[in-house]
């Protein structure tokens, strides 16, 4: 049986294990589709506890398993695995950090994913060494791949055939007080749409632009045509962020270039509003083309990249009230959606979960360094709360499911 005593007490008493763990994922760090050292790791750790995994065979993603024997609910826990092609400084917002990549030039965990990888592997230690406690079987899903969008391909081919009732992830982050958690139902992570557009013009001397189409122009005139129709068209209930960040054309002042692309994302809540800025991003664009003479390309990277992450309404109810008993009424705490976006929307897609949000952010420590920032750090004291949540979440499910 769980109970919230022996919860805090045995996910306290590995903490500096996941702490370890974490400090060893974080030195590993491989962009996604490349985590090889991480995935070696993650198999021998599974190994040593004798649980059961499946690779995919085109990435590191691993789909374990632990069968209690016992009738009980089919319980999906995801952590993503890979790191960003980015540089880390040596410390964060105040200290010096407790570890680097051995890449730090290229290539650290500045998202988290050395944590989720470390608070799942030790809820799997709990799991395992007291069997007898729990019911039903856990699916470890550890995801190859979360931030260029290839991981969930992985996982769905190892998750295909599986039956499972629920998904749960934790993701920290630096918007939260540490030690908080946000189990709140409704959208809490943004889809995408990307804006891969190209205008195609008519190159010519710099000298005479009466002689060429200058596709530089197309591009800026319809920056100024796609902010009036924004305003204008976009629900004005509903939040679809703009986020042209460059125009990318030419490379010499007296030569005007035959293209000029756009680069640039979106994010959203609303699917249908979604549907909406993508169809105004289509249209202003042909018609600004049209004004000029232009033709323009979408490129398969425009339109809808990735969907909004949706907590399931039933499971974050009974989320949050386990957590409130478990954690404290305090430590669970109300916010509002992220803006970022992550493919866990894709599990919340085909099996109805939570994604719990983690608080990391601690002044004293200067753990409060944005995600994907090179200053970005984890207050490590938090992942045995972590841990704790999704013991809680599985209290709650299980006995969710005796009453059902």
């Amino acid at each position: 049986m769980l109970t919230k005593e022996y919860i805090l007490d045995k996910s306290g008493g590995i903490s500096s294990e996941i702490i370890s763990m974490r400090r060893e994922l974080h030195r590993l760090a491989e962009t996604g589709g490349e985590a090889k050292r991480t995935g070696e790791y993650i198999r021998a750790k599974l190994t040593e506890l004798e649980i059961p995994f499946e690779q995919d065979h085109e990435t590191n993603s691993l789909l374990a398993c632990i069968d209690t024997g016992r009738e009980g609910p089919s319980i999906g826990l995801r952590a993503d695995m890979d790191a960003l092609p980015m540089p880390e400084e040596p410390r964060n917002l105040r200290f010096p950090r407790t570890c680097m990549s051995d890449t730090p030039g290229s290539t650290c965990h500045a998202c988290g994913h050395d944590a989720h990888m470390a608070m799942l592997l030790g809820t799997a230690m709990i799991i395992v060494k007291d069997q007898d406690r729990f019911r039903g079987k856990f699916w470890l899903a550890f995801e190859d791949g979360e931030e260029n969008g290839r991981g969930w391909l992985s996982m769905e081919r190892l998750l295909e055939g599986k039956q499972i009732d629920t998904f749960w992830g934790i993701h920290v982050w630096s918007g939260l007080e540490s030690a908080t958690i946000c189990v709140q139902a409704g959208p809490r992570m943004a889809g995408a749409i990307g804006t891969d557009i190209t205008f195609i013009g008519r190159g010519g001397h710099g000298s005479r632009p009466d002689q060429a189409v200058n596709p530089v122009f197309v591009a800026a005139n319809y920056l100024n045509n796609l902010a009036v129709a924004w305003a204008n068209r976009i629900d004005a209930n509903e939040t679809v962020t703009l986020g042209i960040t460059g125009i990318k054309g030419g490379e010499a002042n007296n030569v005007i270039p035959d293209k000029a692309s756009l680069l640039g994302s979106c994010r959203y809540f609303s699917e249908k509003e979604a549907e909406k800025a993508v169809e105004i991003l289509r249209s202003v664009a042909e018609h600004t083309a049209a004004m000029h003479n232009a033709t323009v390309e979408f490129g398969r990277n425009f339109g809808i990249l990735g969907g909004a992450l949706i907590n399931d309404s039933h499971f974050s109810e009974i989320a949050e009230t386990e957590l409130k008993e478990l954690l404290g009424a305090e430590a669970v705490v109300r916010s509002e959606p992220w803006f970022a976006g992550d493919s866990f929307h894709r599990y919340l897609n085909r099996y109805p979960g939570v994604m719990a949000h983690l608080g990391i952010r601690n002044e004293e420590k200067g753990t409060g360094a944005a995600h994907h920032n090179s200053f970005f750090d984890v207050d490590e004291d938090v992942l045995k709360t972590g841990v704790a949540a999704t013991l809680g979440y599985i209290k709650a499910v299980t006995e969710d499911s005796v009453a059902d």
